[in-house]
């Protein structure tokens, strides 16, 4: 089938590509030229494990192109998915600028009847209000059928959620349109969702909103642990063997982040309100949230008192491993409070460093080396537990550091190989481990 895919972000540019993986023709628009030349050169605008193999093998097979013409981009096309950002407005709405924009990009360069699929993560109605803009703008009697197919990507493992996902949601007042996207996402073999447009685009909210309980409910959990002098890890996995609960989405820390969570959360909030209905649960969600990003800094002032002048390694600057997204990253809240109170910031990425320099407006040092990073701190503060940070000789700390103090809000060790270190260890839920109890 022919399909062109506007926007070319984390949802556009995946889904474009996945769709032509499967067989179908595919034309990515975006608006943005210099994005439109690095993808049609096979260069990938976003990190995401696999993206780039699939992007070459595509182009090169001829399913896969990319524009930044709409009228080149929907020209023959079947089905156009709308895959653009809805940025969080102050308030905590969703901005749908960009999606009204799309709306009238497609009214203006159609010329037949077509199906028009909306990617992004919108509030409810908002499928009516875009088939409404893209009809009252069509020329010579076009119309436009509309759906909703929200995503579910995790950022970091997206082309493998696209490929062996839970389920797929298609939400059509109209059978054909259904149809038509149910035959489109066939290829996937993964179960297939039909319900109305409001109940598929409120299932995305309610499923980020769900994921987000679980995350603060288990970090509150996690904070009574260390008062009680319980470990939350122990108390998730048990937890985790009722089917009802599982034990996915228990792992303690320092907070979610992403383009999704924080966005969904507040949208939904702001959902509920035009509703005339206080969301007191998904509020205080979002307040755990908030002060859970900075709970290592306590740890860290308790332990030192001051802080002024003491050389810092931050691992991690990424809302988590495996993408380059500092969005509502934590270290985005960290970073610059360990800046005012004087700390010396020496931070480590993989990958992320490059968006880290645009995104962080204090002035620190940047590496991609986990080694350079750790020389002669006097306290590390672990962000994002990256497979590099999780898998460190714990004795590399002690070798490097002036001294082996550890804040470690992604818990990456076990206080087992913790206790026959000697470091000075701090993480979430769990008890806190001193060299002079070694022993």
């Amino acid at each position: 089938m022919k399909i062109a895919v506007i926007g070319t972000g984390y949802v556009g540019l995946v889904t474009g590509v996945a769709l032509s993986e499967v067989g179908h023709s595919v034309t990515c628009i975006d608006v943005d030229p210099s994005k439109v030349e690095k993808l049609s050169q096979g260069i990938p605008t976003i990190y995401e494990p696999g993206l780039e193999e699939l992007i070459k093998k595509n182009i090169v097979e001829h399913r896969l192109s990319f524009t930044a013409d709409h009228k080149t981009g929907l020209k023959d096309a079947e089905v156009v998915y709308i895959a653009v950002g809805t940025p969080q407005r102050k308030d905590g709405s969703a901005n749908l600028d960009y999606v009204e924009q799309a709306a009238r990009d497609i009214a203006v360069n159609i010329d037949k009847n077509i199906v028009v699929v909306i990617k992004s993560t919108v509030p409810v109605g908002t499928n009516f209000h875009i088939r409404d803009i893209i009809n009252q703008n069509t020329k010579n009697g076009i119309h436009v059928k509309i759906a909703s197919n929200p995503e579910f990507l995790r950022e970091g493992s997206a082309v493998k959620d696209t490929f062996h996902g839970d389920r797929i949601v298609i939400g059509s007042e109209d059978e054909v349109a259904g149809d038509i996207l149910e035959a489109i996402n066939k290829p996937f073999n993964m179960p297939i969702v039909r319900t109305d447009i409001s109940s598929a685009e409120m299932i995305k909210y309610s499923s980020n909103a769900f994921l987000a309980t679980k995350i603060s409910f288990i970090n509150e959990i996690a904070n009574i642990c260390e008062s009680l002098g319980a470990n939350v890890e122990e108390v998730a996995k048990g937890m985790g063997f009722d089917h009802r609960i599982g034990p996915d989405f228990l792992k303690a820390g320092i907070g979610y982040g992403g383009s999704c969570f924080p966005k969904d959360t507040n949208a939904l909030v702001q959902l509920a309100g035009n509703a005339h209905h206080e969301f007191n649960l998904l509020k205080s969600v979002i307040e755990v949230n908030n002060h859970q990003q900075t709970l290592l800094l306590n740890k860290i002032l308790s332990r030192f008192g001051s802080i002024k002048g003491k050389r810092v390694a931050v691992l991690g600057l990424a809302f988590k491993p495996h993408t380059d997204d500092l969005r509502e990253s934590p270290a985005l809240v960290m970073i610059p409070k360990l800046a005012e109170l004087g700390a010396d910031i020496v931070a480590y990425d993989p990958i992320a460093v490059s968006n880290a320099r645009k995104q962080i407006d204090v002035s620190i040092k940047y590496t991609e080396d986990l080694n350079e990073a750790l020389k002669k701190a006097d306290f590390t503060v672990i962000i994002t537990d990256w497979p590099a940070v999780k898998k460190i000789d714990l004795s590399l700390f002690s070798k490097l550091m002036r001294s082996a103090v550890v804040f470690d809000g992604r818990n990456c060790y076990s206080l087992d190989a913790v206790r026959k270190s000697s470091i000075e260890y701090y993480s979430i839920g769990r008890p806190d481990h001193t060299p002079e109890l070694i022993g």
